[in-house]
């Protein structure tokens, strides 16, 4: 679908979102909306090759057999080890040691790994060593290696984000070309494609993620003739379904305070805000995913900074709104569960939401595959998917003036975590070649599926993991995958999805606005308007810090201008 059409049908009511991705996948033709044929007539060589393995690989531990185990991780990794086998001989990274460094967050990312490559390790004869960080303090740690030139890892799990402050830098070692040939980065959904994970023309990321942030919500709270009847007297006067706009989101926030949840039996609360967001940068966006529908416009590639300028654009109407609307739940008597100040993204996703607490949720896909194959989850029959709610109305940074239009800008959110290696390796060509046999492995084709479907930190972000058949064929349910995988690959593809800019301290800039956040949420600000500008002024200090000229520069790159 055209981008122009696809705007006007949004603007003028005239074709629903879900509604149009139902039909969608009813003819047959999403895929084809991502440039992926996916249909028994047209089939694409991917689906050609490796059916065997994809589908035995996706029976373990098998969808609602519990959570995978350590086990489960090596025997998919011992599986999936065919292209190292093709370039690396037996024992050939004998005495080789390499350090690993990234995340141990809900026990996932790293303990993957372990799993994963402990095959690889006895295949090759190499070593790795683990260096594990919570999510909060990923960013201090990496800045502070880089700003002490004290890099004391060979591997790195890193978000596209962060390639301002490591390729930038020189940090990193430019991917050898028989990894390209093996992990098939054309199969790449095209917004992780080039420029993402490349600098100055060179390539030095493997993607094993894609991100973006979809609006979750329990299918049972729409259905539920009570809540149906009492919105009847009690709203507005709209139908009572799953919300469209963030207006709506804090409206049925507000109804259903004090309400019954229909599956607990405990108290009923709409959307689920993180107020505990000092989170090492990641907090704030889930500020963002309120702020895009307001913020970003589809004639304005920017929406953060002013390209020209760099002056910041999170002290506008548009972001203030946003802050505005998480207050207004705050002063709500029961619209959040108690102790809501003290819950971090962690906490809503996963001992909230996926354990019955809450009707709204946005996060990234680890609630979709985990709603299934998690022993912690309880919502995997009631929970549907959408891209991110959006506004009736847009600012128009340019005009200075709000424009009476509706708007969506789905937040692709942090565009996904890859493994890097740095230039640690690059003098010693059997450690790089290990080095870079390791992500690859990680990064591989087949090896991917099997993370997007299972809980491991990851959601889809190749081409070929929206072959809905394969899901299907591993036991998730078909209404729930298409429901899920549309949520994704639309705010991948959205005309107007609100990017991550790959520029310098971006989460310098983030981790200032999280703290101010906090304060404010907790109730040491006056107005919306009062935080938001200490926040902007913080952020025009990070720059002139940073470099004005060089980020204006950095910033309009990132943009494609």
């Amino acid at each position: 679908m055209k981008a122009e059409l696809y705007n006007y049908l949004q603007r003028t009511g005239k074709l629903k979102r879900r509604d149009m991705l139902k039909g969608m996948a009813g003819m047959g033709t999403l895929a084809a909306f991502s440039g992926v044929a996916t249909g028994t007539g047209v089939r694409p060589a991917w689906a050609a090759s490796h059916d065997s393995l994809r589908a035995e690989i996706l029976k373990i531990p098998g969808v609602g057999m519990g959570s995978p185990t350590d086990a489960d991780w090596q025997k998919v990794g011992e599986m999936c080890l065919g292209p190292t086998k093709e370039v690396v001989q037996p024992g050939e990274f004998e005495g080789v040691e390499l350090t690993f460094m990234g995340l141990n967050n809900q026990n996932l990312h790293n303990f993957l790994f372990r799993g994963f490559l402990k095959p690889w390790e006895d295949y090759t004869g190499a070593t790795i060593n683990w260096i594990d960080l919570a999510q909060a303090d990923y960013n201090p740690r990496l800045q502070q290696s880089i700003a002490t030139q004290t890099v004391d890892f060979d591997l790195l799990e890193m978000g596209a984000p962060f390639e301002g402050d490591t390729a930038g830098r020189g940090l990193l070692d430019e991917m050898p070309q028989w990894v390209k040939d093996i992990i098939d980065m054309d199969d790449y959904v095209d917004y992780l494609k080039a420029p993402v994970g490349t600098w100055d023309g060179k390539t030095y990321r493997i993607s094993i993620d894609g991100d973006c942030h979809t609006f979750c919500y329990r299918k049972d709270y729409y259905d539920n003739a009570d809540f149906a009847a009492a919105w009847a007297e009690e709203g507005d006067g709209s139908e009572w379904a799953p919300p469209t706009t963030w207006a709506q989101v804090n409206a049925h926030s507000k109804f259903l305070a004090g309400k019954t949840d229909p599956l607990t039996g405990l108290p009923a609360h709409g959307f689920l805000d993180p107020l505990k967001i000092t989170w090492g940068g990641f907090g704030f966006y889930f500020l963002e995913d309120r702020a895009t529908a307001y913020a970003k416009h589809p004639d304005d590639r920017a929406w953060l900074f002013d390209p020209e300028t760099m002056k910041p654009r999170v002290n506008n109407p548009a972001f203030v709104q946003a802050i505005q609307d998480v207050m207004e739940l705050i002063e709500t008597d029961g619209a959040y569960p108690p102790d809501q100040l003290n819950a971090d993204p962690n906490t809503t996703a996963f001992q909230q939401f996926l354990a019955g607490t809450g009707g709204m949720l946005t996060w990234w896909g680890d609630v979709g595959s985990n709603a299934r194959t998690s022993d912690t989850s309880v919502v995997g029959d009631v929970v549907g998917f959408s891209t991110l709610p959006g506004a009736n109305r847009v600012y128009n940074s340019q005009s200075g003036a709000w424009e009476e239009t509706p708007n969506e800008a789905p937040n692709n959110a942090y565009l996904g975590w890859g493994v890097y290696v740095t230039n640690r390796v690059s003098g010693d060509e059997t450690k790089r070649k290990a080095a870079w046999s390791a992500a690859a492995h990680l990064g591989g084709k087949d090896l991917s599926l099997w993370t997007v479907a299972y809980p491991s930190g990851f959601q889809p972000y190749r081409n070929s993991h929206f072959n809905y058949d394969e899901w299907e064929n591993a036991g998730y349910d078909r209404e729930f995958i298409e429901d899920y995988l549309s949520s994704n690959l639309n705010s991948y593809n959205h005309p107007n999805a609100a990017n991550e800019p790959r520029i310098p301290g971006i989460f310098q800039y983030y981790s200032i606005a999280e703290d101010e956040l906090a304060k404010a949420f907790a109730g040491q600000y006056g107005s919306a308007q009062e935080v938001a500008d200490v926040i902007a002024e913080a952020w025009e200090n990070i720059t002139d810090q940073i470099g004005r000229e060089q980020q204006i520069a950095l910033y309009k790159a990132s943009l494609g201008m």
